[in-house]
């Protein structure tokens, strides 16, 4: 309508003149008669992408150098097209629509007509407009992240562009390109057509990957390829007989799950997070330290590189990817639960590397090929990948358990093809302070878990305020994937992707999980929460004399050192005073004036926040705690009943805390950490050649019990789970009955003794430990489902009572001591319950 009434015109130059008032353009070169563009042939612009504000742009810029307009006529050349300009590409932002690469049809009306005149010839004339100097030259956060970038911008980010922007744009003119001369090479116009579109989107890509970078998106690059893959092609034609639809149905489905999974990679994002987090840390935390990089810098120009950290925080994330980027590499694409995938945040991580995965997708076998194929495509194009082994972020500040989904697929990926090496790198994470710790406990205590929306993230704005202490990130030893199907699959090579299908394929998957768990605890970074909560959790009401606290906690520190866990370990350079002067500083430890010493004691909210900080570490002091216990329950014994003991525990402390140790190694380990302790006087050595502890009213005595009972909530829950099933009986119990009543009992416990930590009657520690004692053979599940063992139970079980103060023993006997009526009714309860609950979701749902 408009163009009828001829009001396009006036429209537009409305628009020119008002975008002019702020807009400033560089036109590049400076002369164009360098070009050699010759005025007395017909001339025609081409743009990459059809926006208005860059076409007003050349519109002016080119009137204002005398040249012919692009808005102008071709018919004084004798040419049919009513301006002289060409968009060589325009966005399709519908997921459902097909990609097309139809042609521009003023370059297929030129090309017709050159083939028609063998006298004519059209100088196609390139220009390139970029709305922004480089990125990194930028010192403002919406100047980066709104800096030209390989995607097509909505109508609202390019205005936003031109405000921020529109005084440093460069208009970039090139050679003109002879359409005559790319004719004459071929007999075919749709030959012609293909070449100079080609050579065109060759010019265009260079141009802009020179002044902006290349384009990392996976979703503009990849999109077709993933689409038109056999796999995908495959789940679709299955997609179509399953649910009787058309191959255009079925195709769109696929297509919007590739944008649902895809990553949109731009440079301006991350240059905008980079600003961003540099900020952020120094308000919330005093530095960030970053361990063992070395490993990163050996392995990244010639191995295609998966980081696998644990997950303790949603900042997680955000550390990895900017500690790898503020060195020199580019940014891992993260895979991210599709529950981060919010309004405005999704969009950002998206743009700074995160694709995102459902929670399950195992009836939906056609996003799980689209997911698949995704996952293959990054691989093989030798990208960095993060994901998290533990699938969901630590509640108890435990490692959690290897979910094994990520790993198959990425075997399955290198099986199908392995084109470079490809090397897991563990990276363990640690804070001092957690924004997440209060929900954690709330969430340990029975609350419903919180979904993650825009309003909670905003609210979480509030603990900026607060200081949060260091962040530690260490990177563990490499795993190389070649070396571990060459152990577990020794024919996977002449297998190839039909090894997938084999027997050992999961054994395989479920090793390289346990190793991977094992590489992230062999490379723990000890900062000083982590000895305080240690200590402090370790005493009766969490108070003590204040040099007290600092010699244990140097003490601490004085066994690692002895005998390192691994040469990754990192310890905290500050000694024992110090550390106590930090806690204080972080405003953890309270403080009490006393005239004969003061006294430090944690509140009893802060003391269930620590266990998690104690559980980071717990593992590196697994072996020594359980020595401990050994030498006060049992006084004098010989380094070979020591051994002993300690062997028919350590099993169960191996898989709970993914302790690197195999049980042949266990006597060197075990003969180190006791000269380590009679280094430290914590141990003596009797005239009879047996080991003993101090004497009951020496210091050392008191730092021996101490450090005991690390490990006393560990132990009291493995003699509690095997104490249960005695007293049941064999056959009586399934494993997730056994599972309810150890978590019920243990809560009853808790209120009883100081066992005040939620994660004590962790249903999911319980369930490791039943793991644990169906693989060793002390338990198993028949046909029926319960579970059923023989009298090497009961012989456990008095091993386990053993290693236990008398108190502790009549207070497990008590609580343990119900009737299989009392059982019956709280099973039934908790299972009520359950249907409740899934009834009030499935109304949720439905509302």
């Amino acid at each position: 309508m408009l163009r009828f009434l001829g009001l396009d015109r006036l429209l537009r130059l409305i628009t020119r003149s008002l975008m002019y008032l702020w807009v400033r353009v560089q036109v590049s070169p400076n002369d164009l008669e360098l070009l050699g563009i010759d005025p007395n042939r017909p001339i025609c612009y081409v743009l990459q992408n059809r926006l208005l504000s860059s076409v007003l742009v050349l519109e002016a810029e080119m009137s204002h150098l005398g040249m012919p307009r692009p808005l102008s006529s071709m018919r004084r050349f004798g040419l049919r097209e009513k301006h002289s300009l060409i968009c060589l590409t325009q966005e399709h932002r519908n997921p459902l629509a097909k990609p097309r690469h139809a042609h521009s049809p003023r370059l297929v009306s030129l090309m017709d007509a050159v083939f028609e005149d063998p006298t004519l010839d059209v100088q196609l004339v390139p220009v390139t407009i970029l709305w922004g100097r480089s990125p990194d030259k930028e010192s403002s956060w919406l100047k980066i992240l709104f800096a030209d970038s390989w995607a097509t911008p909505s109508a609202l980010k390019q205005f936003i562009t031109i405000i921020l922007h529109g005084r440093q744009t460069i208009l970039r003119m090139n050679p003109p390109i002879s359409l005559r001369q790319l004719c004459d090479d071929t007999q075919s116009s749709e030959r012609s057509l293909r070449k100079v579109s080609r050579v065109l989107r060759v010019h265009f890509r260079r141009q802009r990957t020179a002044a902006i970078g290349p384009d990392m998106s996976h979703r503009r690059t990849m999109r077709s390829d993933i689409i038109g893959s056999d796999v995908v092609q495959a789940a679709i034609a299955k997609e179509m007989e399953t649910h009787d639809v058309t191959r255009d149905v079925a195709e769109a489905r696929a297509r919007i799950y590739v944008n649902e999974i895809a990553s949109d990679y731009s440079y301006p994002v991350i240059r905008f997070f980079e600003k961003f987090l540099n900020w952020l840390w120094t308000r919330l935390y005093n530095g960030v330290t970053v361990n063992n990089f070395e490993v990163i810098e050996k392995h990244v120009a010639d191995h295609e590189i998966i980081y696998v950290p644990c997950h303790r925080s949603h900042i997680d994330y955000l550390l990895l990817s900017y500690a790898i980027f503020t060195r020199g590499y580019m940014v891992p694409h993260i895979a991210a639960g599709a529950n981060l995938n919010m309004p405005v945040v999704g969009s950002l991580l998206r743009r700074a590397g995160a694709f995102f995965l459902r929670r399950t997708f195992k009836d939906n076998f056609l996003y799980g090929a689209v997911f698949n194929e995704y996952l293959h495509q990054i691989l093989s194009h030798g990208y960095p990948m993060e994901y998290f082994v533990e699938g969901g972020r630590s509640r108890t500040g435990r490692l959690l358990p290897a979910k094994l989904g990520m790993v198959n697929m990425t075997l399955r990926s290198y099986l199908r093809d392995h084109k470079r090496p490809l090397v897991f790198i563990p990276a363990y994470i640690g804070y001092e302070k957690l924004m997440e710790g209060g929900t954690y406990i709330g969430e340990m205590q029975g609350r419903p878990k919180e979904k993650e929306n825009l309003f909670s993230l905003v609210m979480s704005i509030r603990k900026l305020k607060k200081v949060f202490g260091r962040v530690h990130l260490s990177f563990g030893a490499p795993i190389y994937l070649d070396q571990h199907l060459d152990t577990h699959m020794p024919n996977w090579r002449a297998d190839g992707p039909a090894a997938a299908d084999s027997a050992a394929f999961i054994p395989t998957s479920m090793a390289l999980g346990l190793e991977i768990s094992t590489g992230i605890n062999a490379s723990a970074v000890v900062n000083p929460i982590n000895l305080l909560s240690l200590v402090l959790l370790s005493t009766p009401k969490h108070a003590i004399d204040e040099d007290q606290l600092a010699e244990q906690v140097a003490l601490y520190k004085s066994l690692l050192a002895a005998v390192p866990y691994t040469e990754r370990v990192t310890l905290t350079e500050l000694d024992g005073p110090a550390m106590v002067a930090y806690g204080e500083e972080l405003k953890i430890l309270q403080r009490r004036k006393h005239p004969l010493g003061d006294l430090l004691y944690l509140h009893e909210e802060e003391a269930v926040l620590m266990t998690y900080f104690r559980n980071n570490t717990l593992h590196l002091f697994a072996l020594p705690s359980l020595i401990a216990v050994l030498l006060l329950q049992c006084g004098d014994i010989s380094d070979e009943e020591l051994l002993r003991r300690v062997k028919s525990v350590y099993p169960f402390l191996k898989s709970e805390l993914f302790l690197r140790w195999n049980e042949d190694e266990l006597a060197d380990v075990v003969a180190q950490y006791i000269d380590a302790m009679i280094d430290l006087k914590l141990v003596n050595r009797t005239r009879s050649g047996c080991l003993a502890p101090p004497k009951v009213s020496s210091e050392e005595y008191a730092r021996l019990h101490i450090l005991s009972r690390g490990l006393r909530q560990t132990l009291v829950r493995y003699h509690m789970t095997v104490t249960i099933l005695n007293q049941r009986g064999t056959g009586k119990l399934t494993q997730q009955q056994l599972e309810e009543l150890c978590h019920l009992l243990a809560q009853r416990l808790s209120f009883v003794r100081e066992f005040s930590a939620p994660e004590f009657f962790d249903k999911g520690l319980f369930k490791g430990f039943l793991d644990t004692l169906k693989a060793l053979g002390f338990i198993q599940v028949c046909g029926q489902g319960t579970i059923v063992f023989d009298k090497r139970l009961g012989g456990l079980a008095q091993e386990a009572l053993e290693v236990l103060p008398s108190g502790i023993r009549q207070a497990i006997l008590q609580v343990t001591l119900i009737t299989d009526e009392e059982v019956n009714i709280a099973l039934d309860a908790l299972e009520a319950s359950k249907e409740r609950k899934k009834q009030r979701a499935a109304a949720k749902a439905n509302s």
